[in-house]
């Protein structure tokens, strides 16, 4: 996650998790209660109109972009091992986006992802993007670690002079992220202002105030060696 500091939402009061609980923030955001919206995900539920979006072994019609914007780049750390169709950051070039060179509206995007453990390793960090600015600056993240996170978070558009901060962190009663080493299917949606994440069975949280009505899908590279496998990508009508 881009290292800006900003000040986090009280935690919410606790809800009877025997319900469905959507919890409406002043700034658009919902919370999903735990377990609410459990299911298939949507590449299972209707395998129909999904493109494969797996890079190259060139990477070629994908871009790093440092975070923050105009910082400079580290080494190249990502690589496509075409064998196992897999897409890697080796996490030894510095914080960066790999943003796939299409801007799309509505759209949902499908990976799966695992940590490689390193020993001694804590604090495990990654995400992937929806409707980013080709530049970075314009980010809306879903964010997950070992065994933890599960949230949306990012900058995104208003109608005023300058972009805003939101997070969904403090708002998660179940990220459902597995522990380092284990696969994790997650899949982000955007559908006109709202964003949704959904993780391994179940909808974790969802925005509905986004500014951006199109922009790039991506994954983050932040100093831990990580894998991404099935990158699919359906655009909706």
């Amino acid at each position: 996650m881009p290292s800006v500091p900003h000040p986090q939402p009280a935690a919410l009061p606790r809800r009877n998790p025997g319900w469905l609980a959507i919890l409406t923030l002043g700034l658009g955001m919902q919370l999903v209660a735990a377990g609410a919206e459990a299911g298939p995900s949507a590449l299972e539920s209707d395998a129909e109109g999904w493109i494969d979006i797996l890079p190259a072994v060139d990477l070629a019609g994908w871009s790093r972009v440092p975070v923050p914007p105009k910082a400079p780049l580290g080494r190249a750390q990502w690589h496509v091992d075409s064998d196992r169709k897999v897409l890697v950051c080796d996490g030894d070039g510095g914080h960066d986006m790999l943003l796939l060179d299409r801007v799309v509206g509505d759209a949902i995007f499908h990976f799966e992802f695992r940590y490689i453990p390193v020993e001694g390793a804590s604090g495990y960090n990654s995400g992937a993007y929806i409707r980013n600015s080709a530049d970075g600056a314009i980010w809306h993240q879903a964010q997950f670690g070992d065994a933890n996170g599960g949230y949306l978070f990012g900058v995104t558009p208003t109608d005023g002079p300058k972009p805003r901060f939101f997070t969904l962190k403090n708002e998660v009663a179940d990220s459902r992220i597995k522990p380092v080493g284990e696969w994790n299917v997650l899949e982000l949606t955007a559908r006109g202002p709202t964003l949704s994440l959904w993780v391994n069975g179940a909808t974790t949280c969802r925005f509905d105030a986004c500014g951006q009505a199109a922009g790039q899908v991506g994954v983050e590279g932040e100093g831990y060696r990580i894998e991404f496998r099935n990158l699919k990508l359906k655009e909706l009508r």
